[in-house]
């Protein structure tokens, strides 16, 4: 029996229906239901934060409405001693509001530098793997509008370009799995209250106050700018305006990747004509990084450096091959061919 035919047949549980009681939350379902428009069945990213947990609430609620199935997913990264327990303690409160949480778990070795980039990664490529092997196409995770400010600050100190500033988006693609984000415009004060009051529990992650880690020296400097005025919703709207911006040059990208591109699948290859690269240098940048992103299947794009010096040498007459992001650059003649590193 197919997963939408499962929850087609049940209604929404009174212990879960009780909470939408309370005006407020019944006001945030109904945006979360807004932004999230979807129709088909989906997988949502779990963990024993207060956003994700609100998360799997709304979710929940909004699939049994609408007749969808849905997975839920926790990651064990075993980062942390108590981590497999944290885990299993999500499991076990969630089974208790009708919802069924399965525990994926990182094995292997674990780094010592760099390890919440390198476990966010590792989260990713977990549950987009889930995705793939249930055929479901949509995943559902809780960054919310905090993130989404923090994100443009570290970006902003990795000197990143217009689209590293906006990299957090309600929706984004990987291997025909949608990404989507549907609490962008949520505060964490509003799902935090959604946790407290339906399950009375969440997880205070201690790496959240360690200041050793980018992110959380941050979230701390945010804090101080607000309460020296900073205008969070001023803030939206520049992030808006930057989107627009953004959706101009993506429209010369997609073109570009439309005109100037040919993939053989018989050799499983692509090929980019010399009109790949007489485009603006922003929608030739953009365009390479997606095509080595795709043939490599990364979930993340190549370094801009690297990508940039790339360009550099493709151009030069002396070029002849180089490796990136999992895939082997080559120029055959006038044209540069790109397949998968093996």
């Amino acid at each position: 029996m197919s997963l939408r035919n499962l929850n087609a047949k049940i209604k929404i549980p009174k212990l879960l229906k009780d909470n939408l009681k309370n005006k407020k939350i019944n006001q945030i379902y109904h945006l979360f239901e807004k932004q999230l428009k979807i129709d088909q069945n989906f997988v949502v990213g779990v963990s024993g934060g207060s956003d994700s947990l609100a998360l799997a609430f709304l979710s929940k609620i909004y699939s049994v409405k609408k007749h969808l199935g849905v997975k839920f997913f926790t990651v064990d990264h075993k980062l942390r001693p108590e981590s497999t327990k944290e885990a299993r303690l999500v499991k076990k409160v969630l089974k208790n509001f009708f919802i069924n949480v399965e525990i994926l778990t990182w094995h292997g070795k674990k780094p010592h530098s760099n390890i919440q980039s390198l476990a966010r990664k590792k989260r990713y490529e977990l549950l987009i793997s889930k995705c793939k092997n249930l055929k479901i196409h949509n995943l559902l995770l809780a960054h919310h509008q905090d993130d989404l400010f923090e994100n443009f600050f570290i970006r902003i100190l990795r000197g990143s370009g217009l689209k590293g500033l906006i990299s957090l988006n309600k929706k984004s693609k990987f291997n025909n799995i949608n990404i989507l984000r549907p609490l962008l415009k949520f505060r964490k004060e509003d799902l935090l209250f959604v946790s407290k009051n339906v399950f009375n529990f969440y997880i205070d992650d201690p790496s959240n106050k360690d200041d050793k880690f980018q992110r959380i020296r941050i979230r701390k400097l945010l804090s101080n700018l607000e309460n020296e005025g900073l205008d969070k919703n001023k803030f939206m709207n520049t992030i808006k305006n930057l989107r627009y911006s953004d959706e101009t040059i993506m429209f010369y990208v997609d073109n570009n990747l439309k005109k100037n591109t040919f993939f053989s699948e018989k050799k499983k290859e692509i090929v980019l004509n010399n009109d790949f690269f007489a485009q603006p240098y922003e929608v030739v940048f953009r365009s390479l990084s997606d095509v080595i992103r795709n043939m490599g299947n990364k979930y993340y794009s190549a370094r801009g450096k690297k990508l940039e010096k790339i360009i550099r040498e493709i151009k030069k007459e002396s070029f002849l091959k180089a490796t990136l992001g999992g895939c082997i650059i080559k120029k055959v003649k006038q044209t540069i061919i790109i397949s998968k590193e093996y």
